[in-house]
Order: structure tokens, then sequence, then C-alpha cells
């Protein structure tokens, strides 16, 4: 109720004191409105803050805080609002009273495509630092903090605060050189663990926990084809554990104490089979080797069997989501340059025609028609989705356009809009062949 808005607000600003408070503010509302401009962000900040100044000061009115927030959430859906626009806030607006400021802050944007925070030089930086600290200081906050909006809060903070703490150390130092050397090679860890959250918890936020657990074992599957399903399921579990335990959890060290357990168990478990692995696994700093992982190309393709396919009964059994899984994985394995967006694509329709068919008169019937389509179609579209992806990672990028436009010209009718296709399948390999593609961009490309 009101009462625990207020109280969880003002507990807060006292433990932090103003000036933590505030930047707390501005990386919170950073995150949350990942594509409002430096401005917009500043405007809520701005208010946030003097809000909590005002209405958590002792002797303070107790409806202080419920009017001054009221007002807020009505700024927030003027026409005119400073604030940064949200799509869902049309939705909060239509609400009332409590309901529509508990609606306007659970408000977030989604992913960002790519992080689009480049560091400066160390000259730039000092420079920046000098002409106007506090300025800087809120610019690089804003500008990290949308950046990397999916990682978890503490990690930000932590990321944040150290970076902010090299600048204002090593731009007073005698010899910033090899200030900066030193305090970039303690941060190392802190700015892995970012980077790697924001994509994990990405996934998270786009996918949920069952499709991040599939990304996970798809991911796996390319990269070690040789390990079967029944030994990389339990990692791709645990992957997707780690993120639904940490990506909103508030206890500081939550995301790198379960990611260094999950690195573990993964570097036990594929170190002993794969030689790319252990290579990955023989460093002493868990957070380089899990980014080694993560980094780490598909695997060449490998001679296995024949692709065993579900039969129409296992499908729509208690255990079908399983088998279906099952064979998505040894998709994956045969295909280790097929694109996560395709796999992703895969998982969604397949979930679709189980509802369909499952739940038909005859789903025995329905399935040997989806069977058909699949044979003359979905399986010669995934090889050339694989194609496509595997000459965009062998060759230089213009030799790739010139054998793509060759193999266009070639395949293509005469009357084809042939740059138009090679422009749109040439956009599509460079954004989502890419182990970090963006997710949701690249969904839409399929």
């Amino acid at each position: 109720g009101k009462a625990y808005v207020r109280e969880k607000v003002c507990q807060e600003y006292k433990i932090l004191g103003k000036e933590n408070f505030r930047t707390l503010t501005i990386i919170d509302t950073s995150r949350k409105y990942s594509n409002g401009t430096f401005q917009e962000i500043g405007h809520l900040v701005r208010e946030i803050v003097s809000l909590a100044e005002t209405c958590c000061a002792d002797g303070a009115d107790p409806s202080c805080y419920d009017a001054g927030s009221t007002a807020l959430s009505e700024k927030s859906c003027a026409a005119d609002s400073p604030f940064p626009a949200h799509p869902g806030a049309a939705r909060c607006c239509g609400q009332q009273g409590l309901e529509r400021k508990l609606c306007l802050a659970a408000l977030r944007h989604p992913p960002q495509p790519l992080p689009r925070f480049l560091q400066p030089s160390d000259s730039e930086l000092c420079h920046a630092f000098r002409l106007e600290p506090r300025e800087f200081a809120d610019r690089f906050l804003y500008e990290y903090a949308s950046s990397y909006s999916q990682a978890p809060l503490p990690v930000l903070l932590a990321s944040t605060t150290t970076f902010l703490s090299m600048v204002s150390t090593c731009c007073i130092s005698p010899a910033p050189t090899a200030c900066f050397l030193k305090e970039k090679r303690e941060r190392k860890t802190l700015s892995l663990l970012t980077l790697t959250s924001n994509r994990i918890c990405s996934r998270f936020s786009a996918y949920g926990k069952d499709k991040a657990s599939f990304s996970s074992l798809t991911s796996l599957a390319q990269k070690i084809p040789t390990a079967s399903f029944e030994e990389l399921l339990p990692l791709a579990e645990d992957a997707a554990e780690v993120a639904c335990q940490c990506c909103d959890s508030m206890a500081e060290d939550c995301m790198q104490k379960k990611l260094l357990e999950h690195t573990a168990r993964v570097c036990s478990a594929l170190s002993v089979r794969d030689e790319r692995f252990a290579a990955c696994c023989q460093g002493k700093n868990l957070m380089e080797n899990h980014f080694c992982i993560l980094a780490m190309p598909p695997a060449p393709a490998t001679r296995l069997p024949e692709l065993p396919e579900p039969t129409n009964k296992e499908l729509c059994a208690k255990e079908g989501a399983l088998h279906t899984t099952r064979f998505l994985f040894e998709v994956a394995r045969r295909h280790p340059n097929l694109p996560e967006a395709v796999l992703a694509k895969l998982y969604d329709t397949s979930g679709k025609l189980r509802g369909e068919c499952c739940s038909s008169k005859d789903p025995s019937a329905c399935w040997d028609s989806k069977r058909q389509r699949i044979a003359a179609e979905l399986f010669p579209f995934l090889t050339k989705a694989e194609q496509l992806c595997e000459q965009f990672h062998k060759l230089p990028f213009l030799e790739f356009k010139k054998r793509l436009r060759d193999s266009l010209a070639q395949s293509e009718p005469s009357s084809a809009p042939l740059e138009q296709l090679l422009e749109q399948r040439a956009s599509f390999a460079s954004s989502c062949c890419l182990p970090d593609a963006p997710l949701l961009l690249c969904a839409s490309k399929v």
C-alpha cells in the first residue's frame, strides 16, 4: 500500500544519502527507459530526488509523498510530458491512484539491440572529467546504464562506481597511463561480468526461462556436437536458473557467485570431452573462462547418424515438449552454423504445432501433413540459412557479398529484385549470424 511505497523510498534515501540516492536513480531510470534521451532522464531524476528530499525529511507531512508522487504520475501521463516515452504508458495512464503509480514504476524497455557505449580514450576521459566533473559522471552513468540495461542493478552499480573512481584517481595521478593500466586490469572481471550478465539477462527478458534454457542447450550443442542431450540439458537448465535467480536480484554478489558456480559445472562436465572447452577452462579466473566459452565459435560439422524424429504419439504424450526439445537439439548439433534466431523461431513454431495437432480430432493425420511440409520446405530452408552464416564467417565481407550476388543470380528467376534480395540477406548475415546477435531484431528478420 501507500505507506509501504513511501517507507521503501525514504528508507533507501536515508541509508544512501542524497548523492548516492541520486546516482542510483540515474542508473535505475536509465536502465528502465533505455531509449530515453539524457535530457529526459535528467528531468525524471530531478523530480524523483526532489520528491524524496522534501517528503522523507524528518517532520514532513505523511501525505506529502503521496501527493507528490500523484503529481509526478500526472506529469508522466500529460501529452507534453518531459519524461522518457514508453509504449506501455498509455495502459498505465488509464488507471488511477496507486495502481497507476505502480504500473508506471514497473515499465521497462525491452533489451537494446546492441550495447552502444563506446569508452573514450584515457585522454578524452580526463579532458571531459576536468571540464565538468558532475556533468561527466551523470552522462557516463546514463550512457553505461542504458547500454547495459539488462545487467542486474548491483552489477551496474559496482561497475559504474569503480569506473568513476578509476577516472577521478587516474586523471589527477602524476602517471595517468600507468594508473589506467593498473585500474583496468583490476576492473577486468567486473567489466566481463557486466557484459556477460547483460547478455544473459537480455535473453532471459526476451525469452523467459524455458526458451532461455533451450537457447543455452542449442548453443552448447553447436559448440560440442559430440556431447549427448542428457549431458547438456542439465547444464542448459542450470544456466537458465542463474538468470531466473539473479537478473532481478538486489543481492550484491548473486550474479557473480551463481555464474562462477555454473562455469565450474560446465568446465567439470565438458573439459574432458573437448579440447576447446579444456583450453577455455584452464585459466584461474572463472569469469574469463566463462567469457571464453561464450565467445567460442561453433564446431566444424560432424558426421552424425540420420536425424531421429519423434513419433506422432511421443509428440502428443505427457513428455511431448521434451521430445520436441530433443529433436531441435539434434537439428542444432547437425547444423552448427545455424543462427540462434532461426532455432528460436523453430522453438516457437514447434510449440504452436503441438498445440494445433495434439488438440485436433485426428492428431496423427495432422502430424503427417505437417511432416510432409517440414521435409519439403523447412529442411531446405535450414540448409540455406546455415550456408549463408557459414560463408559469412569464412569470407571477408566484400567477398561474401560477391559470392552471394553470384549464387542469387543463378538461383533466383531473372525477374527477382536481385539487389534488394542481396541487401536483405547480407543484412541478416551481418546482424544475425553473430553469437551475440540482437534477439528481437533478428526474430523479425528470420
